[in-house]
């Protein structure tokens, strides 16, 4: 298996055994089981080059139906390991996606080993919601999330629920689920 098709795979296994399985994201499954969630690796070794490859995947998603490739998770573990150089970074992946033209079209959620949310200690269990294998910038259609959120009641819950069975799963729960890597920093 290469290096990429490792990356993916774990990531995939994030997405199926923590995003879905313990829905964290309620909206997550349907795209996931239509095929229509896109897993791309880069290579970038700078925040400039990792720029250049989300305007990429930008313009690839905005050429694409919905129905084909709803979104994106742009898995990049070469660049952006700490988190708060990567926490530092997004508002440059806003004003990049303003500056492709496609505010309001696309959002970008992200994820990273190490996220850790505004006013909690690194080894709280709710961080775990935004914890992936890998840092990674989660391309979303404006237009899907909207569908989502009016089709699900409460979405304003599903923060509360997630802190629920995260800390009903605690960390043994959760290192069963085998994603790597379980902890880093702060969370041994």
């Amino acid at each position: 298996m290469s290096d990429d098709a490792a990356i993916i795979a774990a990531t995939r296994n994030w997405v199926e055994r923590a995003v879905i399985g313990l829905n964290l994201c309620p909206f997550a499954k349907a795209a996931q089981r239509r095929g229509q969630v896109r897993y791309v690796v880069s290579r970038a070794k700078t925040e400039d080059a990792l720029l250049a490859d989300l305007r990429a995947e930008l313009h690839h998603l905005a050429a694409t139906p919905a129905e084909v490739t709803d979104n994106t998770l742009l898995i990049h573990p070469d660049v952006l390991q700490d988190f708060f150089a990567f926490q530092g970074f997004l508002p440059r992946t806003e004003a990049a996606v303003r500056k492709a033209g496609l505010a309001g079209v696309f959002q970008i959620a992200s994820f990273h080993p190490d996220y850790e949310f505004a006013d909690s200690a690194p080894d709280d269990l709710g961080n775990l919601t935004n914890r992936a294998p890998y840092p990674t910038l989660h391309i979303l259609r404006e237009d899907s999330i909207t569908a989502a959120v009016s089709a699900f009641p409460a979405a304003e819950s599903i923060y509360e629920r997630n802190l629920a069975t995260l800390n009903a799963l605690g960390r043994e729960g959760w290192e069963k689920l085998g994603i790597k890597p379980v902890y880093r920093r702060g969370c041994d």
